[in-house]
């Protein structure tokens, strides 16, 4: 079993999978996008001053702001 942290504190080319939402407002607008519990993501970048952050999940890549992910809680794969 991996380690739960928030989405903002994996470094690039971490992956893992998400687990849950600190925020229903943020769980929505992630849900349609197709982040949703269960779902492999990838660091793909981060920005020099952390923000925004890339990662890959289902099939495309999507940016989130740092507050964003400061609210998505993901259990480390690697």
């Amino acid at each position: 079993m991996g380690v739960f942290k928030k989405l903002s504190e994996l470094s690039v080319g971490k992956q893992a999978i998400i687990k849950s939402f600190q925020s229903d407002e943020l769980f929505i607008k992630l849900m349609e996008m197709g982040c949703i519990p269960g779902e492999k993501i990838i660091v793909e970048q981060i920005a020099p001053l952390k923000d925004p952050i890339s990662i890959y999940v289902a099939g495309y890549r999507l940016s989130l702001r740092l507050d964003e992910a400061e609210h998505i809680i993901v259990e480390e794969t690697n």
